[in-house]
């Protein structure tokens, strides 16, 4: 009976037993598995960091650009007022009516500037300045011997950036050389390029 039992119970702890020879195979499956596991850790890890750079970088062009069509909009309104102004300038009409409108209007466009410029737009110093693709946009090119080529004249509409982006770019014309006749050293005749003849100086660099 006894016998028997001992049997039994052999077969039990050879069939439980582990073979010795395994265990390093085991172990470094083991370890193999766990490596995977800390690569696949470390990778989500920098995912949800990406992600939330990327979600922290929105949130802030939100905060700081989220304006721009509303300040392009404002601007209009300023573009209005600033003609109204420079018209009742040249006129001659001068009467104590016509200065207290005019001190008005100069008063609440003064006011329109200064809260865009409290939230970052700012108009763009163009005139006289070197033709700037980045910042202008040519409407027309003369030609004017007594200016460097490619220097802007005139603006015709101020152009403005919000914080370090161009939020409308100025509007402007153009220098350039005269062309001189073949053969000669006399230039001709002074002209000027339409919108379609200088179209490209809106989005390239200037060539004179």
């Amino acid at each position: 009976m006894t016998s028997k039992g001992h049997s039994i119970d052999d077969e039990a702890i050879a069939t439980d037993a582990v073979d010795a020879g395994t265990l390093p195979a085991d172990n470094s499956a083991l370890q193999d598995e766990n490596k995977a596991l800390h690569d696949r850790l470390l990778r989500a890890l920098a995912e949800a960091e990406n992600v939330r750079r990327q979600a922290d970088r929105s949130a802030m062009e939100a905060r700081q650009y989220g304006i721009s069509e509303f300040a392009r909009e404002l601007l209009v309104v300023v573009d209005n007022l600033q003609r109204t102004v420079e018209a009742a300038e040249k006129s001659s009409a001068a009467s104590a009516e016509n200065a207290a409108l005019l001190e008005g209007v100069q008063a609440t466009l003064r006011a329109f500037l200064q809260t865009l410029e409290r939230f970052g737009v700012r108009p763009v110093e163009v005139q006289g300045k070197p033709f700037d693709p980045k910042f202008h946009e040519a409407l027309a090119v003369i030609d004017d011997p007594a200016r460097a080529p490619g220097t802007v004249m005139q603006v015709v509409e101020q152009g403005y950036t919000l914080r370090d982006r161009l939020l409308r770019p100025a509007r402007v014309v153009v220098s350039r050389s005269p062309e001189k006749k073949p053969g000669t050293n006399r230039p001709i005749p002074a002209r000027s390029q339409t919108t379609a003849d200088s179209a490209r100086y809106g989005t390239h660099e200037f060539d004179p």
